[in-house]
Parts: structure tokens; C-alpha cells; sequence
């Protein structure tokens, strides 16, 4: 599947993170990628989160994942809508939807959750702080969008569900199997199944919020600093006043933070790890049984491919001259010539072929190797 007619450098620069958008069925051949049977099978399963919402009125009701299999049996004639995070992460085809937006960052990717409703069914009136797409697989669906909402945005006293005390729509559009609508941060909408078997799949992106990120990367810096690097004042002046924090020794106390935190290096280092860290519970890949080099050589100039594994986050960053910094998991791994060439083509797609010049370097196999050893990618054997 490919997206068809649709100009991303025109959406990037005029929707992107501004203002909805509806695109009417934008691949050339849309087909469904999962059956509804096999959405309840993983909420069914432990390592795998995943909600209902069910409706009576005008009350909501939230269960969480594992749910078991009869649980699905029992649901009344009240609308109900079961969510399963992450299911890109189980199902290759799923997955394929985000190689269709790559245009998008890797990193910005969170993941694909997907909805099941009988007819009526939703999650009520509400926003995210995230962009969103929304892509219809199976049935139809209501979409309704509101205004513009913020923290001050008042919301039903719901322990759990962030539902929109007072909504009111703006804009209001049906979608049909194929077709998807962008939803920028903060946008209110509401949608409701229109009849049975509706699924959509909501592909949501990462935005770490600015506390996050100064706690994390606090956090870092303070593992690496030294008991005894403290403040220190020699040349001390006698004061007039002996109460008063002097601004010189304001200015050295805010160097001694500013100048640790400056280091852009060692922040870039901290935020690779950071935006690769594992979300949900890793997927146990079944990892290679160790090769040693020349092995591992012979497979990959036999014409073997490697996938990547969904579930886990591949990313880099350039360094100086011809360096980066592979990241993978939230482990770094630095690269230099032929291991910074493997570390791109391994960042821009799932399936790789290595060629024989990669397959050539040993420094090249034997990042291949603890790769292949962890279960971070894998033989593609399927053809």
C-alpha cells in the first residue's frame, strides 16, 4: 500500500501540528490489515495493553486488559469499544501502515493502537497531546472536531478517562475503510462507530513534555557527577552585609548547574537512549544462536536479508566528521565509516540487504552480531 495523491511537504508545512485534515482514501490499494478476531486474541493476551469502554448512558465504564476471552460474550446491547496499544509491535502488517508516513521522523513514532466498536461505540469527546492519524480499516465512523483545548479545558470527573466536560463540533465527516484524518495536539474530537465492526487504527507521535525531558536529563547528568565537585570561592571579599547571597556567588552557583547541562554532546548521547527506550514490554524475538564472523558473512553474501524487529526503536545522531551514535533500545552503540553507513540503512528501513562491501568489514559483522544476539533484528527467512 502506498499513499496516493497526497503532497506531505504541503501537508508538513500546512497541517502539520496547525489544523485537521481529511484525506479520502489515500493508498492505491486499501485492504484491512488485521481481522477484528485477532484484535480480541491480543487483548486476551498478559504482555499485551489493552481497554474496553463500555457506554450506558451517560456514564462511562473503563476495564483493563488481559481481558478474557468469554469477556467479549457477555457485553450487553450498551455501545462498547475495545483498545489495543501497540499492535504494531505483534502484527507485521500493521506496522506497514507507519513505512506510509515516514516523512514523519522515526523517532516522533509512538505507536498504533486499534479500536473495535459495535455500532455507537467510542471513547467519548476528548484531546490529545499528541499528533494522530487516524486511518479507518474496517466499517465506518463518525468524526466529529471541536475547538482547541489546554489544560484549563474543564473535564468529567472521570478517574481515568480524560473526558470532555462541554464539547461541541465544528467540523463533522464519516470515514470509510481506507480513508484517514490528521488530528493536531490539543484538538478536540469525538468519534462514534456507525455500525458494527468498525476498526481504526490511530497512529500517535511522541512529544515529550519539556518536565520530562529536565527530569530525565537531570537525572543523567547527576549518575555522572563527582561528591566532591562542589562550590568553591577563593579570593573571598569581606561582605558589608554577611546576609546577603552575593551575585557573584549567584553566578557561580548558576554556572556550576548551566555548565554541566550545556553539554550538547553528552545530551545528545542521554536523549538517543532516551527517545529509544522501550515503551511497552520488549517482544521476545527469538534471537539468533551466536555465528562468528565468517558464518555470519557467508549468510548475508548468500543473499539473506535482515528485519528489523518491530517492537524495538533504531535511531542515530551524527557526530563529528564521519561518527555518529547508533542507538538501539535505548543502548548506544558509535559508529564510524562502514558501521555509520550500516547504522543509517538500518534506520530508514525494516528489511536490509547487505551488500558486499558492508558484508566485507568486520567491524560491520560484528555490530551485526550483537544485534542479531539480542534480538534487535533478525534472518529474514520468509523470502
Amino acid at each position: 500500500m502506498r499513499l496516493s495523491g497526497f503532497d506531505s511537504d504541503g501537508f508538513l508545512r500546512d497541517n502539520w501540528q496547525q489544523r485537521p485534515l481529511l484525506i479520502r482514501n489515500p493508498w492505491n490499494a486499501w485492504r484491512n490489515p488485521l481481522e477484528p478476531d485477532e484484535l480480541a486474541g491480543l487483548a486476551c493476551e498478559s504482555e499485551v495493553e489493552s481497554r474496553l469502554v463500555i457506554q450506558t448512558g451517560d456514564s462511562w465504564e473503563l476495564e483493563h486488559g488481559p481481558l478474557p476471552a468469554e469477556r467479549f460474550g457477555q457485553l450487553g446491547e450498551s455501545p462498547w469499544t475495545l483498545l489495543v496499544q501497540a499492535v504494531d509491535h505483534h502484527v507485521p502488517q500493521v506496522a506497514a501502515l507507519l513505512d506510509r508516513l515516514r516523512f514523519i521522523p522515526n523517532w516522533r513514532v509512538d505507536d498504533v493502537m486499534v479500536s473495535y466498536a459495535e455500532d455507537g461505540g467510542g471513547v467519548g469527546p476528548h484531546f490529545d497531546n499528541y499528533d494522530v492519524f487516524l486511518v479507518q480499516g474496517l466499517g465506518r465512523r463518525r468524526w466529529q472536531i471541536g475547538a482547541k483545548c489546554d489544560a484549563a479545558t474543564e473535564l468529567l470527573p472521570h478517574p481515568e478517562l480524560r473526558l470532555l466536560a462541554k464539547f461541541e463540533a465544528e467540523q463533522e465527516w464519516v470515514l470509510e475503510p481506507g480513508d484517514m484524518l490528521y488530528i493536531p495536539p490539543g484538538i478536540a474530537h469525538n468519534g462514534v462507530a456507525v455500525g458494527d465492526d468498525c476498526m481504526t487504527y490511530s497512529i500517535g507521535f511522541r512529544a515529550p513534555a519539556r518536565s520530562e525531558l529536565i527530569a530525565g536529563w537531570a537525572e543523567a547528568m547527576l549518575a555522572g557527577l563527582e561528591e566532591d565537585d562542589r562550590y568553591r570561592d577563593p579570593g573571598l571579599i569581606r561582605q558589608d552585609n554577611p546576609g546577603e547571597i552575593t551575585p557573584r556567588a549567584l553566578s557561580d552557583l548558576h554556572a556550576m548547574i548551566t555548565e554541566a547541562l550545556r553539554d550538547r554532546d553528552t545530551f545528545a548521547r542521554w536523549f538517543g537512549q532516551y527517545a529509544t527506550a522501550p515503551k511497552n514490554p520488549a517482544i521476545d524475538w527469538e534471537p539468533e544462536l551466536p555465528l562468528d564472523i565468517e558464518e555470519l558473512r557467508n549468510r548475508l553474501e548468500g543473499g539473506l536479508s535482515l528485519l528489523r524487529n518491530p517492537a524495538i526503536r533504531f535511531s542515530f545522531i551524527r557526530g563529528r566528521e564521519d561518527t555518529l551514535g547508533l542507538f538501539v533500545d535505548g543502548q548506544h552503540f558509535a559508529c564510524q565509516g562502514a558501521t555509520a553507513a550500516l547504522a543509517e540503512r538500518l534506520c530508514a528501513d525494516d528489511r536490509l540487504a547487505v551488500d558486499a562491501a558492508l558484508a566485507g568489514s568486520d567491524e560491520v559483522l560484528e555490530l551485526l552480531l550483537e544485534l542479531l544476539e539480542q534480538g534487535s533484528v533478525a534472518f529474514d527467512t520468509g523470502g
